[in-house]
């Protein structure tokens, strides 16, 4: 199927985040893309607000039946206004608010041959059986992608039909993979050698080439086929099933064409939890490193094809796997229906509720409803129809002999009436993601069923169902949720009190399943929003509580004020300063909503797993905690830091590839545009002042005038130009030749040091003139001089001024011995050299420093980083990338798209029930783990916590458990605490500490220690640390080690409650 072109600007602004998970050319063909939606229950709008935000072209919206209180509990969309209007007119308008740029219209007649014919995708929401087949049927046969979509209480449903040929361009999230050539052989087969290892590369890849010297006949060559020598040995084999099952388990897997390392770490207590979290019937190659005989296997080479009539390789040049479309068939849903393919770690699982959701179709077909809830005739009449099915057939036709789970049919049948929010949260982002694989071609789509269940959340016990008395409808908007958990357990979920730290995509999220599950609804519970963070442009593209006239502006109470039109009756609280966030939390749950690695609070990078885990043992409270990247939750490698104390002495490690030359930038603006000149050492006699005096040397040429025009910037601009990419270059050279040989007879540059070669400005040249234009700008507004954007302009400029005299270098030092030397050189003179320079400096206005901002696309602060690093990989001849490239590597931007962020608090939602619901065991809960590209969905029990014991003690401890002591009135001593911890736990303490600040030690002199026992403990805290005790603090945390511990022993905190 073809989707047509679109003329349409993609605003890469708004979708900065997601374009980095489908690239530009997937972004314009979402942008063209039409889509008709049938169903806007809560399921539908999930699907509705992902794909508005995501910006599809046009949304059509399609459910004429009238708003019910059951809609409520997931359709946020709806409100008491709307019962008995139309769902999709009642939806439509919110709808369009998400995005302006997406028309949302409405169809409220049938769905026919000839409207299908006008959609790319159709999705079918929370729709009868019979609908299904015959749209799905129409689908198939017009070429039109078709998904089915529906959640029953705690389990849901999702199929896809793409056509039996359709083709996927990308089939992962993964970048291709590179690696930096080191030598290509003439032969047939020629004989590539990498840089590093060539281990990623697999026999089946496809790859070309780029910046080669000498062998240009390989640069921008078709793909070829390579062959990996050497390559590790590959056996086939299956777990077996007398492995022991439980703890941390590390298996090198290959699944499908790459190799990956997983690291398990689990709770599986049985063979079934663990073939969900590994596809137990999936052959597994799992890679070797030895031969048959044990012996270690070479390093591998690349065979690349003939290269015998090539010319002769130089040097340089990157290699660069090809990904290989891949083509997918789906079979129509009535063939699919009685012959599934399911995505699940358990088939036999996945089938039976495959015959749950057939039986709950013809139940609603014979009597018009779904069951009344936990009502057991209704369920027992459902695991009839079940049984009476017809039996489902293989992948080869073959009827498949295998008993029906009753049970778990009869718990889906008990629970189906309801409609839970966080449940619509997961199936509607992964059916979201599903559309967008169809429109664009990227990633594998669904093969061809999935079944999700968190049934759980259900009670283990039988005794402590809910009865169908408590679950009868209410008319109120939890009804759907009543359905399934009871009013008493509806109770209970408002007398809730949690802390939401984070407010962005996934902290919305999270604030809208709140309001739709009524947390903290009543009038004696609440929410509390914490974050300092202010609302970006590219905010708006994953979540639905802000808009346009919100950007700037502090992310707490945005999402709080909105949240009131879903729930009026929870209104959240929001923290301007949150200091005493712990403090504030005491007594309610806390959920963490962030990006990883980090959070930023108040404007710092601050380590938010350190904070939230610390406040969250302190007090003692449950700690959710969610997050993602891209398509996959996960961490993302940050860049390298960039500046160095060793002058030019990075360049001596070649860049292998773009991301390496974004430490160019930072060092290059660490001595000149963020040079305070009351920062130099004053004095020879200041720690490490010899060699920060020395390498300052290099401020003497860039720092002998002040700017006083536009014109002065460019020259400084012109110069910085010359200073980075020849001079500095030339200088690097004279000092290590391309020919220098070591003392074992190897060449200097060799292996990872790659010969640099210096540039010669041209201003013909778009890099060389960004350059220019963003260092000067830089530089004008750190003086507060007035800049300009005219390329032109400018152009001309640089073609009347001279190239600036070399500027005084900075000295290259290879080791700290050297830079040593050269430092002890430097004496008075030179002192007073440096200081009579910077006197131009002393009686004018301070520099105005400059903060990096990446999300101001006027600032120039990104064109500077782009082209320096630009610049700088063509010193070294490795391909540079483009603007969007650069900004998210040194901005260290994570990939973010509406569907996983939804998705993942949607799972968080689900663990919320189980934690409201009262005490439940370990095996109740669940980490999830989910790859929307990939189609990988992970859940399992989490490990227990280690438990910790000192063999003299009679106790044991874990990690969560802390030692708690009351202060007494009136307070204790020092003395009194540490006889109380000897007679309360056994514990003879040798040191002990609050913080960093030592407060007793065995090893003191008799009087220290008398001087310390004496004073009570608060009082001897403030003393040692010089810091008082604010007047709200509830709790000082201490740490103790005691006589007998063991080496590896750390006993748990100590809680001194004040």
């Amino acid at each position: 199927m073809t989707v047509p072109e679109t003329s349409k600007l993609v605003d890469e602004e708004l979708y900065s985040r997601q374009l980095y998970v489908l690239d530009l050319p997937a972004m314009q063909k979402i942008q063209g893309a039409k889509v008709l939606l049938s169903g806007l229950q809560g399921l539908g709008a999930e699907v509705a607000k992902n794909l508005v935000l995501m910006g599809v072209g046009s949304l059509t919206l399609h459910d004429p039946h009238p708003t019910c209180w059951s809609d409520l509990a997931a359709q946020f969309f709806l409100s008491e206004q709307d019962l008995e209007r139309s769902r999709a007119e009642a939806s439509q308008e919110l709808v369009a608010k998400l995005n302006r740029a997406v028309q949302v219209c409405i169809h409220t007649g049938d769905i026919t041959k000839e409207l299908l014919l006008d959609f790319q995708v159709v999705v079918l929401t929370t729709s009868k059986l019979e609908e299904q087949l015959k749209v799905g049927t129409l689908c198939h046969k017009l070429g039109v992608c078709f998904l089915v979509a529906d959640t029953r209480g705690l389990v849901g449903q999702l199929f896809c039909d793409f056509g039996e040929d359709f083709t996927v361009q990308d089939p992962t999230e993964a970048e291709p993979l590179t690696a930096a050539i080191q030598h290509i052989s003439q032969g047939s087969p020629g004989i590539l050698t990498l840089k590093t290892e060539a281990q990623n590369f697999c026999d089946v890849d496809l790859v070309t080439f780029s910046g080669i010297e000498g062998m240009v006949e390989l640069n921008g060559c078709d793909p070829r086929p390579i062959h990996v020598r050497g390559k590790p040995t590959l056996s086939t084999t299956r777990l077996s099933t007398q492995a022991p099952i439980g703890g941390t388990h590390s298996l090198v897997l290959v699944l499908g064409d790459r190799f990956s390392l997983y690291l398990f770490q689990h709770g599986a207590r049985s063979r079934t939890q663990m073939q969900d979290r590994i596809e137990y019937n999936e052959l597994l190659r799992v890679r070797s490193h030895t031969d048959e005989a044990g012996s270690p296997l070479e390093d591998g080479t690349l065979e690349i094809g003939d290269t015998a009539n090539f010319s002769c390789y130089l040097s340089g040049g990157i290699v660069t796997e090809v990904k290989r479309p891949k083509t997918v068939s789906h079979k129509p849903l009535d063939v699919a229906l009685l012959q599934p393919h399911v995505v699940a770690g358990e088939a036999y699982h996945a089938r039976c509720l495959h015959q749950a959701f057939r039986a709950l179709h013809q139940f609603q077909h014979l009597h018009g409803r779904l069951p009344q809830p936990w009502d057991p005739v209704d369920a027992a009449m459902v695991v009839g129809l079940a049984r009476s099915l017809e039996p489902l057939k293989g992948t080869g036709g073959e009827p498949l002999e295998e008993p029906l789970d009753e049970a778990l049919v009869q718990t889906v049948a008990l629970s189906s009436a309801g409609s839970l929010s966080p449940m619509a949260a997961i199936m509607g982002a992964v059916a979201a993601q599903e559309v967008l694989k169809a429109i664009s071609g990227k990633f594998m789509p669904l093969d061809q069923w999935l079944y999700f269940d968190a049934l759980d959340c259900l009670p283990e016990d039988g005794e402590h169902l809910p009865k169908p008395e408590d679950c009868a409808p209410r008319h109120c908007r939890y009804d759907g949720q009543i359905a399934v958990f009871g009013a008493g357990f509806q109770e209970k979920l408002s007398r809730q009190h949690y802390l939401l730290v984070g407010a962005g995509a996934i902290g919305c999220e999270l604030l809208k399943g709140f309001a739709l599950v009524g947390l903290g609804a009543g009038t004696s519970g609440g929410v509390t929003v914490a974050d300092m963070d202010h609302i970006e442009r590219s905010n708006l593209s994953r979540q639905f509580l802000f808009s346009t006239v919100d950007i700037g502006v502090s992310a707490s109470p945005y999402p709080c004020l909105a949240s009131w039109t879903v729930l009026p009756q929870c209104p959240p609280i929001h923290l301007q300063h949150p200091p005493a966030l712990f403090s504030e939390a005491q007594g309610r749950g806390s959920c963490r909503s962030c990006s990883p690695p980090e959070f930023r609070l108040a404007g710092d990078r601050t380590h938010l797993p350190t904070g939230s885990h610390y406040g969250a043992h302190l007090w003692e409270q449950l700690l959710f905690s969610c997050g993602w990247c891209g398509c996959c939750p996960g961490q993302f490698p940050s860049p390298g830091p960039g500046m160095s104390l060793r002058g030019s002495s990075v360049c001596l490690q070649r860049p292998s590839t773009i991301t390496n030359s974004y430490d160019l930038p930072v060092l290059e603006l660490g001595p000149h545009v963020a040079f305070c000149a009351d920062r130099a050492p004053t004095s020879l006699a200041e720690p490490d002042g010899l060699k920060v005096l020395t390498l300052l040397q290099e401020a003497l040429g860039v720092l002998r005038e002040r700017p006083q025009t536009w014109q002065d910037c460019v020259v400084w601009a012109l110069g910085h130009w010359q200073l980075c990419f020849h001079n500095s270059i030339i200088q690097l050279l004279n000092r290590f030749p391309p020919d220098k040989v070591l003392e074992d007879g190897t060449l200097f540059w060799s292996g990872s040091k790659q010969c640099p070669k210096p540039l010669e400005f041209d201003a013909s040249q778009d890099t060389h003139l960004l350059y220019v234009l963003a260092a000067a700008n830089l530089y004008a507004q750190m003086h507060g001089l007035p800049g300009s954007r005219d390329q032109t302009a400018l152009r001309e400029l640089l073609k009347s001024l001279l190239l600036p005299v070399p500027q005084h270098l900075a000295p290259i030092f290879p080791n700290d011995l050297e830079l040593s030397r050269a430092s002890a050189e430097f004496g008075p003179e030179q002192l007073k050299k440096l200081h009579k320079v910077l006197e131009v400096w002393s009686g004018s206005p301070p520099l105005k420093p400059l903060k990096f901002e990446k999300d101001n696309d006027s600032n120039f602060h990104v064109d500077f980083v782009a082209a320096a690093a630009s610049l700088r990989a063509q010193n070294y001849g490795i391909p540079p990338a483009n603007r969007a490239q650069s900004k998210r590597i040194v901005g260290q931007i994570i990939p973010a798209i509406a569907t996983t962020t939804a998705a993942v608090a949607g799972l968080l939602g689900l663990e919320l029930y189980k934690v409201v619901g009262g005490p439940r065991p370990l095996s109740a809960f669940r980490h999830s783990r989910l790859h929307l590209a990939e189609n990988r969905f992970n859940r399992w029990v989490p490990c227990a916590p280690a438990i910790q014991k000192c063999h003299h003690l009679t106790w044991t401890w874990t990690c969560w458990d802390c030692l708690k002591v009351p202060a007494g009135q009136p307070e204790r001593t020092l003395k009194s605490l540490l006889a109380h911890l000897q007679e309360r736990y056994g514990m003879r303490v040798k040191m002990l500490l609050h913080g960093k600040a030592l407060l007793y030690s065995a090893g003191w002199s008799p009087e220290k220690q008398a001087q310390h026992l004496a004073l009570r403990v608060t009082k001897l805290v403030q003393q040692v640390t010089s810091q008082m005790i604010e007047p709200e603090q509830r709790v000082l945390v201490l740490e103790l080690s005691c006589e007998g511990e063991e080496e590896d022993t750390t006993f748990p905190p100590l809680h001194y409650e004040l």
